[in-house]
């Protein structure tokens, strides 16, 4: 296994332990005070966008380098706690979107110049939810949410703000970073030029890294992952570095 392979790896797993840590606490303490639990919401989101990244890498193949079998199992477990999305399903779509980019078959895009941001969102998550996924999440907040009201002996409503609070905003939160900053703005430049072939690419976010990294750990380097889909979410700055490198005049 290559190197960013089991750095790839050890990130994904960094990940997942502080998303668990995160939620156990928000369970086993509250809240807290305002200022607390907002930051506890932008963490959650942050760690949250961090599991779809770990299922995204493992659709491309880059998660577990030279495994098939193992980038199917740990992005299955990704996306399962990101939002009980199924695995073959987002790799599908996924895949039509790097084949098929911003043409009518492209699931992530929506060419209608006259539809905003919120309707290009709706089209957006309308490709990935079905009833099935809508029952597993309402059915395990339902559930944690009865777990809470024992343990901290609260009001079943009560119980339930707190798993809004919690898992519920962390997810909507996330989905609307994901598809700002990894779909609508590196794409909408191309509905102006929208074609059969979907002509001119994506574009990337000329951002800082360290606000590249928190806005949504590098995708908004969209033109490089397009060009190199093999290459993990942290390899993208340096991606992008090259590629302006290589813009400059000579």
């Amino acid at each position: 296994m290559r190197v960013t392979g089991r750095q790839g790896l050890w990130l994904a797993g960094l990940i997942l332990l502080f998303w668990l840590v995160s939620l156990t606490d928000a369970i086993l303490t509250g809240p807290g005070s305002v200022p607390v639990a907002l930051a506890g919401v932008l963490v959650r989101t942050l760690l949250h966008t961090g599991l779809f990244i770990a299922g995204h890498d493992a659709m491309h193949g880059v998660l577990v380098p030279g495994s098939q079998r193992w980038n199917r199992r740990a992005g299955t477990l990704a996306l399962a706690l990101y939002g009980a999305l199924p695995y073959g399903r987002c790799q599908r779509n996924h895949a039509l979107h790097h084949q098929r980019t911003a043409t009518t078959s492209d699931p992530d895009f929506l060419a209608d110049p006259t539809a905003g941001p919120m309707g290009w969102y709706l089209h957006f998550m309308g490709g990935y939810l079905n009833p099935w996924q809508m029952g597993l999440l309402l059915g395990g907040w339902a559930g944690l949410a009865s777990a809470i009201a024992v343990l901290h002996e609260l009001t079943w409503q009560q119980a339930l703000g707190r798993v809004l609070l919690v898992c519920t905003l962390p997810l909507l939160l996330s989905s609307l970073q994901l598809f700002m900053v990894g779909t609508y703005l590196p794409h909408r430049g191309e509905r102006q030029m929208q074609s059969a072939t979907g002509a001119g690419g994506p574009i990337s976010l000329a951002w800082p890294t360290w606000l590249s990294l928190l806005a949504c750990y590098h995708f908004g380097y969209h033109r490089e992952h397009h060009q190199q889909p093999h290459l993990a979410w942290y390899e993208l700055p340096g991606a992008y570095q090259r590629n302006k490198l290589l813009a400059l005049p000579r």
